[in-house]
């Protein structure tokens, strides 16, 4: 039987986290217009496979159920992209750069602030102040606020969503921080003239370019997922492109009272 506690190791410190809680913050999705959706990326579409005589469908009649999905992974729910997103490399795909899937993540939440221009932005100082420079994550997990549950199923084309400040990208890819997730569209404006100075300035593309670092869009961060460090598991389809829909996994962390003896180490 798997035990209920489970300890690591970052940083020389010893960690325990419960692997029969996980925290799923990843949002489903179904066919229909009732999914998050952006960029007006059409709807998710399931279509039943129907060849001769058989149906993909035992509501209909058939022996099982066989079905093909549409969907846009950038446009339609949560979904992990890599520096391909913005590179006319073909090599640059997910399956390639994202070679672990455990990382030590903190969840910070901040409130957006609007701007002279109108603009709902994340500003760096207002999440660079929750995190301790001598110890920051593998991973940042940004919760926005409000926080309610109109995210789960907002339609974001055409409405210029919240953002985030380029100053806050430059921070963490100046500091090592591989991973972004967060609870909105993407982490640049709506409409920007193709700058899509975020994207660039994380993945330091084309000067010096973070082939492993990832961008996580369109998470959704219950309020009783309390801002702290986790233990993220960020699983994706195995597609060849640059980006796949996926499914961010939570774990709470606890200090263990020892980080003596050989424990799983996350660095």
């Amino acid at each position: 039987m798997l035990s209920s506690t489970a300890t690591i190791s970052y940083q020389g410190q010893a960690y325990q986290f419960n692997p029969l809680q996980p925290l799923d913050i990843s949002l489903p999705l179904q066919a229909g217009p009732e999914n998050v959706n952006c960029f007006w990326a059409e709807p998710v579409q399931v279509d039943t496979i129907v060849v001769g005589s058989f149906v993909g469908s035992v509501a209909l009649g058939g022996s099982t159920n066989y079905q093909r999905v549409h969907l846009t992974p950038h446009g339609n729910g949560t979904h992990t992209e890599c520096y391909g997103h913005i590179s006319p490399d073909p090599a640059a795909t997910l399956d390639k750069c994202l070679s672990r899937f455990l990382f030590v993540a903190q969840v910070v939440s901040a409130m957006p602030q609007q701007q002279e221009n109108g603009d709902s932005v994340v500003v760096a100082s207002d999440v660079i102040a929750q995190l301790s420079l001598e110890n920051l994550p593998e991973a940042l997990i940004l919760r926005t606020f409000p926080n309610t549950d109109a995210k789960r199923t907002a339609q974001y084309s055409g409405t210029n969503p919240t953002y985030i400040e380029p100053a806050l990208a430059h921070f963490l890819a100046d500091n090592g921080v591989e991973h972004l997730l967060l609870d909105l569209p993407s982490v640049d404006r709506e409409e920007d003239g193709g700058e899509l100075l975020a994207h660039h300035a994380f993945w330091q593309y084309p000067s010096a370019t973070r082939l492993a670092s990832t961008i996580t869009e369109l998470i959704f961060v219950p309020d009783a997922v309390a801002d702290g460090l986790y233990l993220l598991n960020l699983q994706v389809t195995s597609l060849v492109l640059d980006a796949s829909p996926s499914k961010p996994v939570l774990y709470a962390l606890t200090q263990a009272a020892s980080s003596e003896g050989a424990l799983p180490s996350l660095h």
